[in-house]
């Protein structure tokens, strides 16, 4: 009976040092620059089942947003301390008061660009004038994108092109499908969404903006002198978790299921939902690669790149001032980001079950 009793207590001493311990752990909010969260999130989901924001004290809440200009003004208010938009919106808040940084770019490859429907007569640029161009939604980084797109191709973004809101997936699909859009100012990820849904896509060549970087992890100046302990390991779980993605696509998207269980696809079997979520994941995959910036770290921020895109956005009327690349980005935290081991990710990955 002792022996029981002994037993028991020390099993509610257990249970009750895990509670704590879970409850200790502080919820970091993510903002997530789409309403919906797709395969892209993979490596957040990798890192929460690792245990590698767990070791640092916190778990990830990803809090879906309708595209980078919200990411970057919940930033900027403090409503959130951390997402993961593209550089044009911060480029812009910025000389307004917006003292935030990018600290982590995600998407060496510039992830946005044109596509139109795999038999449409678009065949380039210069073809979407007068044509109805549709985008996730006005806050999207498609937006200023096109504009820019079609300003370099000598067109009137304001009146040569008709900008449409056709939000994700299946929707944008469907307008598509029935000719109410004639071409899409989307991104990677929403284009192979897109083709899973029925309505292959041809992307159009844009080589203007495919050297220059997209997404990135910013705070708040304040946030990464106050919490950088917190931004180093959130950054650090990222990369370990895209090092497991590349490397084991599949398993990337069953543990994806696995912790964000709103992402698995319904109305489909298994085996053709894996196939179309490992398809989308792979669209990301391109983008994610190191080799497309010239870098030779998991996160580094070209600062040559990034500076090019500011005179690219100032020169096509996107922003109306140049701010100093050095007040956009940082490469201060980077020594600490990348002190791991990517082979070991590799093969922990690649031995995944």
């Amino acid at each position: 009976m002792r022996r029981r009793l002994a037993f028991l207590t020390l099993a509610a001493l257990f249970a009750g040092a895990l509670t704590a311990s879970a409850e200790a752990q502080t919820t970091v909010k993510i903002g997530w620059c789409a309403r919906t969260v797709s395969a892209a999130a993979a490596p957040f989901a990798i890192a929460t089942k690792m245990g590698w924001f767990q070791q640092a004290g916190f778990k990830v809440e990803l809090v879906p947003l309708p595209g980078s200009t919200d990411c970057v003004k919940f930033v900027g208010t403090g409503e959130l301390p951390y997402s993961l938009p593209s550089v044009e919106p911060l480029a812009s808040l910025r000389p307004q008061g917006v003292k935030a940084k990018v600290f982590y770019t995600a998407y060496q490859g510039n992830i946005y660009g044109p596509a139109v429907p795999e038999d449409s007569p678009i065949k380039t640029l210069a073809d979407l004038k007068g044509k109805r161009i549709g985008v996730q939604s006005m806050a999207s980084a498609g937006v200023p994108v096109i504009r820019a797109i079609a300003a370099s191709q000598g067109l009137d973004p304001d009146t040569d092109i008709s900008i449409i809101v056709v939000g994700e997936g299946a929707q944008a699909a469907g307008l598509l499908r029935s000719k109410q859009v004639d071409a899409l100012s989307l991104y990677d990820v929403q284009y192979a969404i897109i083709g899973n849904a029925g309505v292959p896509l041809r992307r159009i060549e844009a080589k203007a903006i495919d050297r220059f970087p997209s997404n990135g992890f910013i705070a708040l100046d304040e946030t990464l002198a106050k919490d950088r302990a917190q931004s180093v390991a959130l950054a650090q779980g990222y990369a370990k978790g895209t090092i497991f993605a590349i490397t084991n696509p599949e398993a990337a998207v069953r543990i994806l299921w696995e912790v964000f269980p709103q992402t698995q696809p319904t109305g489909k079997d298994e085996a053709t939902a894996l196939r179309d979520d490992v398809r989308v994941l792979q669209a990301r995959i391109v983008n994610w690669g190191l080799e497309k910036a010239g870098v030779g770290n998991w996160g580094v921020n070209s600062i040559d790149n990034y500076d090019a895109y500011l005179d690219f956005l100032l020169k096509w009327g996107v922003i109306k001032q140049k701010p100093d690349v050095h007040d956009i980005v940082t490469n201060d935290l980077m020594a600490e980001i990348d002190a791991f081991d990517p082979a070991a990710i590799e093969a922990q990955a690649k031995a995944y079950k």
